[in-house]
């Protein structure tokens, strides 16, 4: 096994995930420069939201962030949800250690996992899962695929694209149960709520959203 690492850290040396200088022997992902310099959401880490009880996320969408989450999504770097689940659940652990029973996340339509080939909450989320030694399962299926939620702008805009696109499928794991739900970004709430909903229908006692990063919400 350490042959295989060492073969593969030469063939494919370790890059930071955010600004992708080379890692160098013992540096943990991300690199110490952007550990310092990433920018945090700190105190502003909490938000109301519609069906959920709060959404917390340890960055904003700007910059470097934002660069590395296009890259995460579109770019087949499916390897970034390691670093990004460890820097999730931290905040997990700090901001909500004890208000959830199993972690989810909110998933593709078929077609677009088809298209991308993998599903990058699901991967954040087992990610994130592992680091808080918690609960990951699948609880549901989005049926019907619409146009990415990025490409459009109004708030209602975006609560119409998602209304009645999901739908559960574990309701047996759903009742009774403090739901932590995870998505890579969130902007409007829009998604989060619809998925919150749709949980909630299904006999979840509550619902908390985490996100990586966050941009200007507006529920």
């Amino acid at each position: 096994m350490r042959l295989l690492h060492y073969l593969r850290n030469l063939l494919f040396p370790p890059k930071c995930c955010f600004c992708r200088r080379l890692l160098q022997d013992g540096q943990s992902n991300p690199c110490p420069e952007c550990e310092k310099a990433l920018p945090y959401t700190r105190g502003k880490a909490v938000t109301d939201g519609r069906f959920f009880q709060k959404c917390i996320s340890p960055l904003y969408y700007d910059g470097d962030v934002r660069e590395a989450i296009l890259r995460y999504k579109f770019q087949n770097a499916a390897y970034y949800a390691e670093p990004f689940g460890k820097l999730l659940s931290g905040l997990v652990h700090e901001r909500m250690r004890n208000e959830f029973d199993l972690i989810t996340w909110v998933p593709l339509s078929k077609k677009r996992l088809r298209k991308r080939g993998y599903d990058q909450a699901m991967l954040l989320a087992r990610a994130t899962a592992d680091h808080l030694e918690a609960v990951c399962v699948p609880l549901l299926e989005k049926f019907r695929n619409v146009p990415a939620q990025s490409g459009l702008g109004r708030v209602e805009q975006r609560r119409a694209n998602v209304s009645g696109v999901y739908r559960a499928v574990r309701a047996d794991l759903i009742a009774g149960k403090r739901i932590l739900l995870i998505d890579d970004v969130v902007t409007t709430g829009s998604t989060l709520s619809e998925c919150a909903r749709t949980l909630l229908l299904s006999g979840a006692a509550s619902v908390v959203c985490a996100t990586l990063a966050r941009s200007t919400f507006d529920s």
